[in-house]
C-alpha cells in the first residue's frame, strides 16, 4: 500500500494514480459503467478509505478523464489541422471524427456526461467542467474554421454538436456488451448498425458538413 500523501506533490501523484488506474479498468473491463470505485482504489495501491482525499465520488473522478479528454480532443484536433488551409466541408468532418475515434476513453465518457457524471457532483465541480470544456469547444471551432476554405463558426459549431451526439451513440452501439454481441451473431440484421465506429461516424459528419454548406447556399 503507498503511504498516506504528506505533501501537494505527493497529493497530485496519489491522483493521477487513481486517474491511471480508472483508464486502465475502463480499457480492460469494457468502458466506464463497469468501473467501480473501490476497483479504482485496489488498482491505484491506496486503502478504500483513502479515495475521499483525492475524489468525492466515482463520478467525479470520471468527470475529472472527461475534462482531460475535451483539451486532448481539441489539441489533438489543432494539431491534425496545423498549416491546413481551404479544406472541403467533407474534410473538416473526416478530421473531427479522426481525432475524437483517436480517444476512445473520451468517446465512452460523452455517453454518460450528461447522463450522470454532472448532475452527481457538486455545483462548484460541475461549473469548473463546465468551464473548461467550453473553452476547449472554442478552440475546435475555431481551428475549424481557421483550416476550412467556407465552414462558418455556426457551421463548425453544428459538426461538433453532431460529433458529440453521433459518438455518444455510435460508440456504445460499436462496442455492445458480450450479451448482445451475441446475439448479434445470431441476429445480423439486428447487428447492422454495430459497424465499425470510425466508418460510420465520418461518413454522417461529412452528411452534416456538406448539408449545412448546401442549405446556407454555399
Amino acid at each position: 500500500m503507498h503511504s498516506r500523501a504528506r505533501s501537494p506533490e505527493a497529493k497530485l501523484r496519489r491522483t493521477e494514480d487513481l486517474l491511471d488506474a480508472a483508464r486502465a479498468l475502463a480499457a480492460v473491463r469494457g468502458g466506464v459503467r463497469h468501473v467501480t470505485l473501490a476497483a479504482v482504489t485496489e488498482a491505484a495501491g491506496l486503502h478504500p478509505s483513502a479515495v475521499r482525499r483525492y475524489f468525492d465520488s466515482k463520478e467525479e473522478l470520471l468527470l475529472e478523464l472527461a475534462e482531460r479528454g475535451w483539451h486532448q480532443w481539441r489539441d489533438s484536433l489543432t494539431a491534425h489541422l496545423a498549416g491546413a488551409q481551404g479544406l472541403a466541408p467533407a474534410e473538416s468532418a473526416a478530421a473531427v471524427a479522426t481525432t475524437l475515434a483517436a480517444q476512445p476513453l473520451f468517446c465512452d465518457l460523452l455517453t454518460h456526461v450528461p447522463l450522470s457524471l454532472e448532475g452527481e457532483v457538486g455545483i462548484e465541480r460541475a461549473r469548473r467542467y463546465k468551464t473548461s470544456s467550453f473553452t476547449a469547444y472554442d478552440g475546435i471551432v475555431e481551428a475549424l474554421t481557421v483550416s476550412s476554405g467556407t465552414l462558418t463558426t455556426a457551421q463548425a459549431q453544428d459538426l461538433v454538436a453532431a460529433a458529440l451526439g453521433l459518438t455518444a451513440h455510435l460508440w456504445q452501439v460499436s462496442h455492445p456488451t458480450p450479451t448482445l454481441a451475441e446475439l448479434y451473431a445470431q441476429n445480423p440484421r439486428w447487428g447492422h448498425v454495430a459497424l465499425d465506429f470510425e466508418p460510420r461516424l465520418t461518413r454522417l459528419l461529412q452528411a452534416v458538413a456538406v448539408g449545412a454548406a448546401v442549405m446556407d447556399g454555399e
